[in-house]
């Protein structure tokens, strides 16, 4: 029996199979180039493909197949704009793969999104999966896999793994679903959980890119907690160390607010690794990014945000 859940999940699959065809590729850039791109003169109307499906525009029903039209309909993602129509799903490309998630601007709280942060979280996954000393990978996690690019290169990286995808937002494991379908991940175990609740087993590689920054409205996908929002960054450090094998590493990829010079993240990282028998690296990959968030009452202290990510591996 065919449900209105597998309608949508075809429907999206075949959209991402359409645009594949037809050479379609776009770079997801941050919200505040994405706003301002899109507020020059002649951008607020999409003309082509890359408009529709990559800078979220309206576009008028001449621009897209009458296909992808359909298939938008039949995936409850066409939505009326006046006289013209507006896609409530965005395609991102990476690795030769295309990824789909949120349209912009990402405002409910349930938004999946893909952006400068993914490129760089894939990045730090390939350079993780070329250090000889990582070790076999028999069983991995991407805990807060949004729409699931790092779980999915986990799995064409170990094909002989059992990789799991979790999220705490059911709309990003669809997306998640979707995605791997597309990219012909087919054995990819996809379950919703709160960091690793309901998770059970010990894991080789365990990765996250989670929400680092303070939302006033805390939106799943932007909220980190805690003082400069690393509140999650630290937990999900917390709950690797308690389900790595001996020789797993956990790869997190996150956010920093550097204040006076140091990250109280890493301080506390520090602390929290203190006496544990671990090894672990801790780098600043992009010593600035969304530098709009200093304006806040919640950055006031900060100097800058740093992209980091930290390395933990399991020795005893």
């Amino acid at each position: 029996m065919t449900t209105f859940f597998d309608t949508r999940l075809q429907a999206l699959v075949s959209l991402g199979q359409e645009l594949r065809a037809q050479d379609y590729r776009f770079t997801t850039v941050t919200p505040a180039t994405h706003a301002r791109v899109n507020a020059r003169p002649g951008n607020h109307v999409a003309g082509d493909l890359q408009g529709v499906f990559g800078w979220s525009r309206n576009f008028p029903d001449t621009v897209i197949s009458e296909r992808m039209l359909a298939l938008l309909e039949a995936g409850g993602l066409l939505q009326r704009q006046d006289s013209q129509w507006r896609s409530a799903v965005r395609w991102s490309s990476l690795d030769g793969e295309l990824f789909a998630h949120s349209a912009y601007p990402t405002v409910e709280t349930d938004s999946v999104f893909f952006g400068p942060d993914t490129y760089r979280f894939a990045h730090a996954l390939h350079q993780h999966f070329q250090i000889e000393e990582s070790g076999p990978v028999r069983r991995a996690v991407d805990i807060g896999c949004g729409a699931g690019p790092g779980a999915i290169l986990i799995a064409q990286a170990y094909p002989q793994a059992e990789v799991i995808a979790v999220d705490i937002n059911p709309r990003a494991l669809d997306f998640t679903r979707a995605n791997a379908r597309l990219a012909g991940v087919e054995d990819l175990q996809i379950r919703q959980s709160n960091l690793l609740d309901g998770v059970s087993g010990q894991f080789d590689l365990i990765v996250a890119n989670p929400p680092y920054l303070l939302d006033p409205d805390e939106r799943t996908y932007r909220h980190g907690g805690g003082e400069f929002g690393d509140g999650l960054s630290l937990r999900i450090v917390e709950t690797a160390l308690a389900r790595l094998n001996v020789g797993g590493h956990l790869l997190l990829y996150t956010g920093a607010a550097v204040i006076d010079g140091e990250a109280p993240l890493r301080r506390r990282v520090a602390a929290l690794l203190a006496g544990r028998a671990v090894s672990w690296r801790y780098e600043e990959m992009d010593p600035d990014v969304f530098g709009e968030e200093l304006e806040s009452s919640a950055y006031q202290q900060a100097e800058r945000i740093a992209a980091v990510t930290l390395t933990v591996k399991r020795l005893g």
